[in-house]
């Protein structure tokens, strides 16, 4: 009786040696299977559009409904985002002939290299 409970260990033992001797080959398996699907759905995600064919950095500067975040640029020329609500908010002044301008959501500022204003 103790070599049945033997044996049924060693049955087990040898399924999970096999298994891991066999790790590259599913992690393989595994990442092509994953990567069909994704080229299969082609519904990648998209980053936001700041700068798309046939518009002008012009087009920022215009103050769109809901689009409240200001774009300023110091006199260090460090680009600068001021949030609604912050302490120098209401006091910044957007200068298209400088290149600031206006954004839209926190992400869009960020991705084009203006960080987020510390007061």
């Amino acid at each position: 009786m103790g070599k049945v409970v033997h044996l049924k260990a060693r049955r087990r033992g040898s399924i999970w040696r096999s298994l891991l001797a066999a790790r590259f080959p599913i992690a393989l398996a595994m990442l092509a299977v994953t990567s069909a699907a994704y080229i299969s759905i082609g519904d990648e995600p998209r980053l936001p559009t700041v700068h798309s064919a046939g518009s002008s950095s012009s087009q920022a500067a215009v103050h769109k409904p809901g689009c409240d975040i200001k774009g300023n640029i110091n006199e260090w020329g460090e680009r600068i985002y001021h949030m609604p609500g912050q302490a120098y908010y209401s006091a910044t002044r957007i200068n298209p002939a400088r290149g600031e301008r206006w954004f839209c959501s926190q992400w869009e500022a960020w991705w084009t290299g203006w960080r987020k204003a510390k007061v």
